[in-house]
């Protein structure tokens, strides 16, 4: 079985999510959102930082799933999602975690089939292939998106191979 740690970087509200996985079957083990506070970016930062440290201490996960970058058309608002995304993978880094990749458009398609879907449209499908009672915040619904993603290459991988 491996845990895969989803994570929805942000400046401000940094998602993450875990989950078990093996063969053909998700299992939900703890997802959340880290709310980075104070008025320096470097302080948002090393918050994050710490925070995915603790997570990742905690669980110890195999595995871990992060979107691509992708150029948004306000440039500061990216270069912020780009250094919160810097934290999340010196965090990784550190626990010497694999990372695979994703771009959004193929976490949506795969955990909802559909690649333009709405957080909605995710929070919905994350739920129902996770078994959970209710949908996860939007921040912690992308995450687990992220994980299942994760989930699905690593399972058409191994058919390949």
């Amino acid at each position: 079985m491996t845990l895969i740690i989803g994570i929805d970087p942000g400046s401000i509200r940094t998602g993450y999510g875990l989950i078990h996985s093996e063969k053909n079957k998700l299992l939900h083990v703890a997802h959340g959102a880290i709310h980075a506070k104070g008025d320096m970016m470097a302080t948002r930062l090393h918050m994050i930082y710490e925070k995915l440290c603790e997570i990742i201490a905690t669980y110890k996960p195999d595995t871990a799933a992060i979107e691509e970058v992708f150029m948004r058309i306000n440039v500061q608002s990216a270069l912020k999602l780009g250094q919160a995304r810097g934290a999340a993978l010196i965090a990784l880094a550190h626990y010497a975690i694999p990372i695979h990749e994703y771009s959004a458009r193929s976490v949506k398609k795969t955990a909802t089939g559909y690649g333009a879907a709405d957080k909605a449209q995710i929070q919905f499908m994350v739920r129902t292939q996770l078994g959970l009672s209710e949908n996860p915040p939007i921040d912690a619904a992308d995450a687990l998106a992220i994980a299942i993603c994760c989930a699905a290459h690593a399972k058409s991988l191994f058919k390949i191979s």
